[in-house]
């Protein structure tokens, strides 16, 4: 167990969770390894979108095409032996289209009778390409199966099968012809994952590994049992009070109507982040901890996951845009001045 040094009054994990901890750091390390032999760089992705998939959250993923977006989440399906399914937004896809409908068919008796067939989202990882290509209709239809964990289709509500991660992209460089999300549903993302472009010694690395024979086929070191079992152990992991308390003054120093937000902030930000922010920040580092061998959440794990949670929970002001301070910028600067209250 953990030393009650490092736990003070915060309940320690028992020794069955602490090995379950040991073997998810350790299928963690395998991970990482498994998929460092077809995606190079991105390694700070790859540990955020673990972190999403064992807090049962879900991610949006900004970056420009050609950075290898989808085979990224394809493979890291494969290495989780876990169904994965790709919906391509486009501006003329129907809610049915994703969450499936009524289609008549013959029986066996020969009758004819409407039978649901099930559309893309009824998979463990759903990768929604360019979202926000799709009419509000369909990205609202999309949006509940996330949050409900379930979809309404002629009528009759389905369950979604666990786990199930929602893995969302949009193209930052072409916006005609789409529908931006929302405030409200972006709000529903866990993480907004950014992806630039790969170094000098990567791009060459990539090179040589996409241009000569196919891919290699990973190896499955988890099935979806095991994980909804650490998604069940992540939320065991211990948290300290005052890093809820730092959790939430930091989301609260967001919000420029606030009386705690710092006075430079107040002219840069039209609206901060709201309780939802709280919750991630919170899940995200026991995340990070538990897969990083850690038996507490840290001050360390809630810092790192402040960039993904907030980024895209901070509207910015004309001001801002105007001065080229992005939201990125502000969640830094944030960070780097709201201190702990352990003592």
């Amino acid at each position: 167990m953990a030393s009650s040094a490092d736990t003070g009054k915060v309940q320690s994990l028992n020794d069955d969770d602490v090995r379950s901890i040991d073997q998810l750091r350790a299928v963690y390390a395998q991970l990482t390894e498994e998929l460092g032999r077809v995606i190079v760089g991105q390694r700070e992705t790859i540990q955020r979108l673990a972190i999403c998939l064992f807090a049962r959250g879900h991610a949006l993923l900004m970056g420009v095409p050609g950075l290898a977006k989808t085979l990224l989440v394809s493979k890291l399906a494969e290495t989780m032996s876990l169904k994965f399914n790709r919906i391509q937004f486009t501006p003329d896809l129907m809610p049915m289209d994703i969450t499936g409908t009524d289609i008549l068919q013959e029986t066996e008796s020969g009758r004819r009778d409407f039978q649901f067939v099930r559309g893309p989202v009824f998979a463990n990882i759903v990768l929604a390409d360019e979202i926000n290509r799709a009419p509000p209709k369909t990205q609202a239809a999309m949006l509940e199966a996330m949050q409900e964990h379930r979809v309404t289709a002629v009528g009759k509500t389905f369950s979604l099968d666990s786990p199930f991660l929602v893995l969302a992209t949009q193209n930052p460089v072409e916006q005609e012809g789409t529908y931006p999300l929302p405030e409200a549903q972006l709000d529903r993302f866990m993480f907004l994952i950014e992806l630039d472009y790969p170094s000098e010694d990567e791009e060459i690395r990539i090179a040589r590994t996409t241009t000569g024979g196919s891919l290699p086929s990973l190896a499955h070191l988890l099935d979806g049992p095991q994980i909804v079992r650490h998604q069940e152990l992540v939320r065991r992991v211990p948290v300290p009070d005052h890093i809820y308390s730092y959790a939430a003054k930091l989301v609260r120093k967001t919000r420029p109507q606030g009386s705690t937000a710092p006075a430079w902030l107040k002219p840069l930000v039209s609206w901060g982040a709201g309780p939802r922010a709280v919750q991630c920040l919170i899940l995200g580092a026991k995340a990070r901890a538990a897969l990083l061998g850690s038996y507490m959440t840290r001050l360390e794990d809630i810092q790192q996951v402040a960039e993904p949670v907030l980024t895209h929970r901070i509207i910015t002001t004309f001001a801002a845009q105007a001065e080229g301070v992005d939201a990125k910028q502000i969640v830094r600067r944030l960070v780097a001045e709201t201190p702990s209250d352990h003592s």
